[in-house]
C-alpha cells in the first residue's frame, strides 16, 4: 500500500486543461478538503513545496489528445531502451520491463498491505481510456472465448467474473504492437507459461485485455466515497480498499485491476506490464491522498500490517523507517518520506490532485 505512492509518482505527469466531466462525490470531497491541506502547510512548512508550486495531477480525459499522446510516447520510449535488470531477469528486455521485474520481486512485501474509475465505470471499453484512438491507452482485446476470471478465496457467485467482450490481443491504439516479455505467474487467461518458476524468464507474447464492466461496477464513486469517509484507521482503509474476498466483498483496488483484466493486467504479480496499471495506481494514490487530507496530523504517519503479504511467512510490523527497496528504479528512501506528497524526499514529492 505504501509503495503505491512510488508507483503513482514514477510515471504520471500533470497537465492543465479544462475538465469535461461533472465532478462526482469524491471529486467534491477532494475540493472541500483542500482548505485542510492549506492550513496544515501553514503550520508545517515543507522544503520548497507550497500549494502554489505543487504539480497539479489531472485525470486522463482532462488532458488534450496531444498531452495523452506525449504520455504514451514516453511509455513507448521506455520500451525501446535496454533493461537494467537482465542479469537477474533474463526475460527483461526494456526499461519498461525493469518496472515489472521490481514489482514481481516486491509483490510479497508490498501488497495485502489516475484514472478516475467512476467516469468510465458504465462502459469502460468505449471510454477515452480504451477506445483504441490515438489519445487512448489502447483498445480492448480481440474477442476470444474464455470461461471468465476466477477470484481465489471468494465464495460463489463472487469467485468468477463473467467474461467481457475481449480476451485476445489488443488490436488498436498506441500499444497494439506491444510485446509482453516476462511472466505470467498467476495468469487469469490461458497464456503460455514462463520458462522459469519465478516468472522472470523470456516469454514474448501480445498484450491481451478483456475490458470488463462487471468489475468496473464496483469502482463507482459511491464505493470510493464510503471507503474514504467510513474508515478512520489505516488498517481498515487498507483492508476495505484491497477487498475482503472471503466475505464476498470486492475493493476498488481489485475492481480497477479486473476492469482491465487480461494478460498481464489480471496477473497479481505482473500487472505493471500493462501500461494502464500506472493510471490505476495513481488513482489509488489519489484516494489515499484524499483520505489523508481528512486528518493530516494523524494520517501522514499511519502505517499498518507486517512486512509480508498476509503475514506469510510471519514477519515484524512495518515502520516509518523501512526502506522502499526499488532496486535499479530509484535510491532507497524511507516510508516516512513516501507518506508526504507535499515535501517528501527533500521536496521532490510536491504534487496534488485536481
Amino acid at each position: 500500500m505504501v509503495l503505491s505512492k512510488v508507483w503513482g509518482a514514477t510515471l504520471l505527469a500533470g497537465f492543465a486543461v479544462a475538465q469535461t466531466y461533472p465532478p462526482d462525490v469524491v471529486d467534491q470531497l477532494a475540493k472541500d478538503s483542500l482548505p485542510k491541506l492549506k492550513e496544515w502547510l501553514e503550520r508545517n512548512p515543507q522544503e520548497g513545496c507550497t500549494y502554489e508550486t505543487a504539480v497539479k495531477r489531472r485525470e486522463w480525459r482532462d488532458l488534450t489528445v496531444e498531452e495523452r499522446k506525449a504520455y504514451t510516447d514516453a511509455v513507448l520510449c521506455l520500451q525501446s531502451k535496454p533493461a537494467l535488470t537482465s542479469d537477474q531477469a533474463p526475460g527483461a528486455k526494456s526499461r519498461f520491463d525493469d518496472y515489472v521485474v521490481i514489482h514481481i520481486q516486491q509483490t510479497p512485501r508490498n501488497h495485502g498491505s489516475y484514472w478516475n474509475w467512476d467516469r468510465y465505470a458504465k462502459d469502460p471499453a468505449n471510454s477515452p481510456l480504451f477506445d483504441g484512438s490515438e489519445g487512448s491507452m489502447g483498445s480492448n482485446g480481440a474477442k476470444e472465448e474464455h470461461q471468465g476470471i476466477p477470484i481465489p478465496g471468494a465464495p460463489p457467485p463472487y469467485n468468477m467474473i463473467p467474461p467481457g467482450d475481449g480476451g485476445g490481443c489488443v488490436t488498436s491504439g498506441p500499444f497494439k504492437n506491444m510485446t509482453v516479455n516476462v511472466g505470467p505467474i498467476a495468469p487469469t487467461l490461458n497464456v503460455q507459461r514462463n520458462p522459469r518458476a519465478d516468472g522472470l524468464g523470456y516469454n514474448p507474447r501480445c498484450l491481451r485485455r478483456d475490458i470488463n464492466k462487471h468489475s468496473a461496477a464496483v469502482t463507482t464513486a459511491n464505493y470510493t466515497y464510503d471507503l474514504i469517509t467510513n474508515n478512520h484507521e489505516i488498517y481498515w482503509f487498507q483492508t476495505v480498499m484491497e477487498g475482503q474476498f472471503p466475505q464476498g466483498k470486492w475493493g476498488v483496488h481489485a475492481g480497477g485491476h479486473y476492469t482491465v483484466s487480461g494478460d498481464p493486467a489480471g496477473d497479481f504479480y505482473v500487472s505493471p506490464g500493462d501500461p494502464v496499471f500506472w493510471l490505476h495506481h495513481a488513482m489509488i494514490d489519489r484516494v489515499w491522498w484524499i483520505w489523508q487530507l481528512q486528518d493530516l496530523d494523524s494520517r501522514l504517519t499511519q502505517v499498518s500490517m507486517t512486512k509480508t503479504m498476509n503475514n506469510f511467512p510471519p514477519s515484524e510490523n512495518g515502520t516509518l523507517d523501512d526502506l522502499s527497496g526499488l532496486g535499479v528504479l530509484a535510491p532507497d528512501v524511507t516510508v516516512r518520506e513516501l507518506m508526504n506528497t507535499m515535501g517528501g524526499i527533500g521536496g521532490k514529492f510536491c504534487y496534488i490532485y485536481e
